[in-house]
């Protein structure tokens, strides 16, 4: 994102505010799919890719981590999966010219949007200590330069190694074995900015980081609640599942502080009542929700579950789950029984009947589902959140059944499955012994650097290198300029990338770019064509084959710049066979089968047509290995998120035309927003209270405790429906308001859906600057 001056129309003269929607999908998604990819492919690449995409024997989406269905559809693919594949396999290559012409400064005045406009990478760049520009360089001298960095630091802890959740898991077993053999645990990755917290919670009160359910509950579920998330823009696929249940009969329920169009309506373009009719209508009940609100929403209707019970014993708790499966019922009834209703209406914003008929519709029903994303995750208590919301399943019976369950939904295609793989600074004693028994070697154990620690080691010089496989770290971390300026005081930042974005640009004294094989192309090595593998939001692995050719020749993909990293760093230290692991990708999966649990016939599993699924203890025998062998109903303190009077509650969100940090358009079509960015919803009410209206143009400026306010200068107001006291901008702009100490409990996870700020009018005409 470049900082550009600004005048009164803002960084973006063109933006248009207009009409938002009130269903997702149709026809429109199908043009705003379609029209992009055959102007920048061409039909034949086009075909190639969309025949393919999702399908078995096909390649995985990179966009989100949504599961597959049995019976696929011959267009298995979303609008923004179908901006994915076109982004990534676009023909435009970035020309040698162009850093040639472009400094390292010029760079930063160039937007995200627009670096990513420019092409795939396709060479090696280097830049050198002190000056101005990348050059070409080889591949062979860029692994030296970056094993000779390495090898001269004067502890591994002082190199972290990040990693995007796009990474598949051959790559990421690979890489974290590399981590591990060169000596340290410094493994953070993208988990750990968006669901740390679900991994913990679950982790300690089910056993498992993951969700209990297969896809096919959807469509046997009674009813799905839907907290914290957008499904019409961050998983549409998700929609096809809402409708097929909704047409079994499920009662579907949205919780969130936004209306968001596709939990509204939704016209599937695969059916004529989508393309002609009115479509499916989703949710029966919409609870706009407060920031911050959703611990309170889930310890008040679990009082209701209880107050039931108590109004007719044995009838509404399932005692035989309970009494066989869990722990603490009785800590937790004593507690939640002291609930103060009036804490709960000030933290949700809600009113007494929305809280019952919510309770209502879930007593009603015999098989729930609750599924979540960031709003819940990226919360101060969000941990505790979680938890409350496995205390609200357990009380009836709500895992281990067809139909219900847990199901927190991942927005990168692998992250779960490289956490699978062993990427995490924090792996467990089960997971270091296997991997030291296999390859012969004591890897460390001390837990490493998470993203939020990365920072915090960049800054103060104990971390000197920064290696990112993947993503755009500065741009997706919490408290921008702080997160830059620490990047900057690095020695050395090395960025596996397939385009350009804003962390090429914000570097240490030395930086490179290695260009890589995107997901669609195929990987072809000494023994033939490879293919990969990725684990879905439902653990399912299955296979990914690359369909075009490459974009340019002597790209290398991903395992094989890790294996030839590694073979220039440690070499034949502990005899690990990096040579084979680049010529075939069997030998990693072989490996894989003998560390990993779940994958023990690994490569026969793979090569089934759908993959496999991975055992899952609470799913497919109510089996909870936690500290006590049982499911834990937990105890958690309500905390009320206090807003100050004259503030408001900031959320960062995604808009409808972005993968994370990749933006694909200006345009945010559901909620009415064009040719721009520089936005922030705000609630008509609000906006009377606080005296501004609408298109007006504000500094938005965040507050935490001893510290300087930040500021995302000159953005234009928009009157909203937003959950009253709420307020809404996008993501990565917004986290330049997001300090890097305000993080979850626990998680670390970024606050950023529940910044405290404060609006005033636009220093306009005073060198006013807003991130674009």
């Amino acid at each position: 994102m470049s900082i550009r001056e600004t005048g009164e129309t803002g960084a973006y003269p063109d933006l248009e505010i207009g009409h938002r929607e009130t269903w997702a999908v149709g026809i429109p998604a199908i043009l705003k799919s379609m029209g992009p990819a055959l102007r920048d492919m061409g039909p034949v690449r086009t075909a190639q890719l969309m025949t393919s995409m999702n399908q078995k024997g096909g390649f995985d989406c990179m966009s989100c981590a949504w599961p597959d269905p049995d019976h696929r559809s011959p267009a298995e693919f979303c609008e923004n999966g179908a901006k994915a594949v076109t982004w990534e396999a676009t023909p435009v290559t970035v020309p040698r010219s162009f850093f040639a012409e472009n400094s390292i400064d010029d760079m930063l005045g160039i937007s995200e949007y627009e670096l990513g406009l420019l092409g795939r990478l396709t060479e090696p760049m280097y830049r050198a200590k002190g000056a101005s520009h990348y050059v070409r360089v080889t591949w062979d001298n860029a692994f030296s330069i970056v094993a000779d960095k390495l090898s001269g630091l004067a502890s591994p802890d002082e190199a972290t190694f990040y990693t995007s959740g796009r990474t598949a898991n051959e790559t990421a077993f690979a890489y974290q074995l590399f981590v591990r053999a060169f000596g340290t645990n410094n493994l953070p990755d993208c988990s750990n900015m968006c669901h740390e917290s679900t991994s913990l919670a679950l982790n300690a009160v089910i056993g498992v980081g993951k969700s209990t359910i297969a896809y096919e509950d959807f469509a046997r579920s009674d009813l799905i609640i839907v907290m914290g998330q957008n499904p019409g823009t961050n998983h549409p696929r998700m929609l096809t599942a809402l409708e097929e249940a909704k047409r079994n009969g499920a009662t579907i329920i949205g919780v969130n502080p936004l209306p968001e169009a596709g939990l509204i309506r939704y016209k599937n373009p695969q059916k004529v009542r989508g393309i002609v009719g009115h479509g499916t209508e989703l949710a029966d009940q919409f609870l706009q929700i407060r920031s911050g609100g959703d611990m309170a929403l889930m310890q008040a209707t679990s009082k209701r579950v209880l107050d039931a019970e108590a109004a007719a014993p044995g009838t509404v708790l399932d005692h035989a789950f309970l009494a066989d499966h869990s722990v603490g019922l009785e800590e937790f009834s004593a507690h939640i029984a002291k609930l103060d209703d009036a804490a709960v209406l000030a933290a949700t914003g809600l009113t007494t009947d929305e809280l019952d008929e919510f309770a209502a519709r879930y007593l009603a029903a015999d098989r729930v589902i609750i599924t979540w994303a960031m709003g819940l995750t990226q919360q101060k208590k969000s941990v505790e959140t979680l938890k409350e919301l496995i205390n609200l399943l357990l009380l009836r019976g709500n895992i281990g059944k067809p139909g219900a369950g847990a199901s927190p939904i991942r927005g990168h295609s692998n992250v779960q499955g490289d956490r699978t793989m062993g990427i995490w600074e924090q792996m467990s004693d089960t997971f270091i012994d296997a991997l030291g028994k296999e390859f012969s070697f004591e890897p460390p154990r001390e837990h490493g650097a998470d993203s939020v620690a990365t920072v915090e080691g960049l800054r103060d010089g104990a971390i000197k290198v920064f290696f990112a496989l993947g993503g755009n770290f500065v741009s997706a971390i919490s408290d921008t300029a702080v997160a830059e300026a620490a990047m900057r005081g690095a020695e050395m930042t090395v960025q596996v990338s397939t385009k350009l974005n804003r962390s090429h640009a914000v570097i240490g004294d030395e930086a490179l770019i290695l260009p890589t094989l995107g997901r669609t192309e195929i990987d072809l090595q000494a023994t033939g064509p490879q293919f990969l593998s990725v684990e879905d939001s439902v653990c399912a692995v299955h296979a990914t084959h690359g369909r075009v050719a490459p974009v340019a020749p002597g790209l290398l993909s991903e395992v094989a710049i890790v294996s030839r990293l590694a073979q220039a760093t440690i070499g034949d230290r502990y005899g690990i066979d990096w040579v084979g692991f680049e010529r075939d990708y069997d030998i990693i999966r072989d490996h894989i089968s003998r560390v990993v649990p779940g994958f023990e016939s690994f490569n026969d599993d793979v090569r089934r047509k759908g993959g496999f699924i991975l055992p899952n203890g609470p799913r497919d025998e109510r089996r909870f290995d936690t500290a006590v062998g049982k499911a834990m109903i937990t105890v958690n303190e309500l905390e009320h998120l206090e807003r100050p009077a004259g503030r408001l509650i900031l959320q960062s969100m995604r808009s409808h035309d972005q993968f994370n940090t990749t933006i694909y358009s200006l345009n945010d079509r559901y909620r009415g927003v064009k040719n721009g960015r520089d936005v922030v919803f705000v609630n008509p009410d609000d906006l009377t209270e606080l005296g501004l209206s609408d298109g007006q143009r504000v500094d938005i400026v965040s507050e935490w405790p001893g510290e300087p306010d930040r500021e995302l200068r000159n953005v234009r107001v928009v009157s909203y429906p937003t959950a009253k006291g709420c307020a809404a901008a996008y993501y990565p702009e917004a986290n330049v308001l997001v300090p890097l100490a305000s993080s979850a409990d626990e998680s670390k996870t970024p606050v950023s859906k529940a910044i405290i700020v404060r609006l005033e009018p636009a220093r306009v005409g005073s060198g006013a600057e807003t991130p674009v």
